[in-house]
């Protein structure tokens, strides 16, 4: 059954267009977690990893956690356009590659990154037909629990995310589709069926002729 579904794509002549998927969320709610998972299920899907010029934490590698940049490098890129979109956070810049993206798409491979509110509209306006998820923990308190389990961040870092979650949530209408992440294997499942029902739109077809 698999081999016939595969010569009826071939035979009606359907070739799909790549997209990006952006994930955005408060701190904690877990979309980095759900993007990796999605790239370890999804072939056709790769992760695009984020620029930053903050120290390295324990454990992380350079151009997998995130590209590092010393504040020069990162303000040279930003100045040639190498960035989607740029931002300050906690002292420290974070942003975008573009060229990723653009490389990915162009070999047919989909996109996935998690971003900022201000990042998903940053997507959304160079990369029409981006796909946004909006993803969140169950309530505050599980939200609060996983920022604390975390280990990174200073109490008064904690606070400040936390100020900042009920803005962010008020931009949920902005986007294609919510996950709540409950359960993060249920998420990532979750994730994968909206990549798979994006990917049947007929819009996303860039050739389709009769198969008679």
């Amino acid at each position: 059954m698999r081999n016939a579904s595969r010569a009826v794509r071939t035979a009606c002549g359907v070739k799909r267009n790549a997209f990006p998927i952006v994930l955005s969320s408060p701190s904690g709610a877990g979309k980095t977690s759900i993007a990796r998972g999605v790239v370890r299920w999804d072939p056709n899907v790769v992760y695009s990893v984020s620029a930053t010029t903050r120290p390295m934490r324990p454990g992380e590698k350079d151009h997998s956690a995130y590209h590092f940049f010393t504040d020069e490098e990162f303000r040279r890129r930003r100045r040639a356009g190498y960035f989607v979109e740029t931002a300050q956070v906690y002292g420290y810049f974070y942003g975008t590659p573009k060229p990723f993206i653009e490389q990915a798409l162009a070999r047919g491979r989909d996109v996935i990154l998690d971003l900022d509110i201000q990042g998903a509209r940053s997507m959304r306006r160079i990369f029409p037909g981006t796909v946004s998820i909006f993803v969140t923990a169950p309530d505050r308190a599980e939200l609060t629990r996983r920022l604390k389990g975390r280990k990174t961040d200073s109490a008064e870092v904690i606070r400040k995310r936390l100020a900042c979650a009920a803005a962010e949530w008020r931009a949920v209408r902005e986007f294609d589709y919510l996950v709540v992440n409950a359960d993060l294997d249920q998420a990532i499942r979750d994730v994968r069926m909206i990549i798979k029902a994006e990917r049947l739109r007929v819009a996303r077809q860039s050739r389709i002729t009769s198969a008679e």
